[in-house]
């Protein structure tokens, strides 16, 4: 059986995108200020992390809708607090959960438009589209919204990024 661009695809999402929420939690738990975190910024001429959430769902949502042929779902970006975010995470999940992986089957050789506002864009096979765009767009935001809450001090660490895969299934020799 072969590895498809569904398995390389719509289980990363899931699994980040829960992450996510994960994360958006524990800061709350921690009593951080959820309306500083919202508004957030590496650097002044950065999105703030509310956007940096939306940005996530739009990269995951728009792959697996693109592969299979299908528009994303409506999300306008008005989310302004971490239970708006994460309804927000949790609706990209139902929608990527939604759609059959046979659906995609095929788009890695199917050609992708993506189109810019500004009127730029790139022409990519499917499987291009994946891995040169989608996964790394997808994981820019993801990771900007981490290091955000890292940097507000959050004690979020790689077991957090990582925490769908559950603790580690080898143990040493005792």
């Amino acid at each position: 059986m072969s590895f498809s661009i569904h398995e390389a695809s719509a289980p990363v999402f899931v699994a980040t995108l829960t992450n996510m929420q994960a994360w958006m939690d524990k800061a709350l738990a921690e009593g951080k200020s959820e309306a500083e975190l919202v508004e957030a910024r590496l650097a002044p001429d950065m999105r703030a992390f509310a956007a940096q959430i939306q940005m996530t769902s739009d990269s995951a949502k728009g792959c697996i809708a693109r592969l299979a042929g299908l528009e994303p779902p409506s999300m306008p970006d008005t989310e302004t607090t971490f239970a708006e975010l994460k309804a927000r995470c949790q609706r990209t999940i139902d929608f990527i959960q939604s759609v059959d992986a046979a659906a995609v089957e095929g788009a890695e050789d199917r050609e992708m438009v993506i189109k810019f506002p500004n009127g730029f864009g790139y022409r990519l096979t499917g499987r291009q589209y994946v891995t040169a765009f989608a996964l790394p767009n997808f994981y820019f935001h993801a990771t900007t919204a981490y290091a955000l809450l890292r940097a507000a001090g959050v004690q979020v660490g790689k077991p957090d990024f990582l925490q769908h895969l559950g603790p580690p299934n080898i143990q040493p020799a005792a």
